[in-house]
């Protein structure tokens, strides 16, 4: 059983831990340092008992606001996962088709009628033309 030297709040302290897992309680022991040394500078030195007490509760108050916020997202997802399966259990619905007019109609109207306009002028002249006697009338 290997034996891991950790330092916490600026104490060193020899652990033992199992074959393999040096790494994950160097990471904890950090993690446990990092409160002892906010610790250390709020308040300054204090026993090593209260230091390693109120470092712990601090890293439980915050590992249970995360499990608080797993749950909510678990919440979650499972309200998710429940409409999507009810959403799959209706089947898929079709497409909702929807139509919109490239051009709107009042725009179409008012061309037509410029259109109309401009016949009945090309025809007033082309009559002009002819009562004066032109065969051909070019644009």
């Amino acid at each position: 059983m290997p034996q891991v030297e950790i330092s916490i709040g600026g104490r060193t302290f020899e652990v033992a831990c199992q074959d393999g897992e040096e790494h994950f309680l160097q990471t904890a022991a950090n993690m446990l340092d990092i409160e002892a040394t906010s610790l250390s500078t709020q308040i300054g030195r204090m026993p090593e008992s209260r230091m390693l007490l109120m470092s712990g509760l601090l890293l439980a108050d915050k590992t249970a606001a995360l499990e608080d916020k797993v749950r909510e997202a678990e919440r979650q997802a499972g309200q998710l996962q429940a409409e999507l399966d009810r959403i799959a259990a209706q089947g898929t619905p079709d497409p909702l088709r929807v139509e919109v007019p490239v051009v709107p109609s009042e725009v179409t109207d008012a061309l037509a009628e410029l259109a109309a306009r401009a016949e009945a002028l090309a025809d007033t002249v082309e009559h002009k033309f002819a009562a004066a006697g032109e065969s051909k009338v070019e644009y």
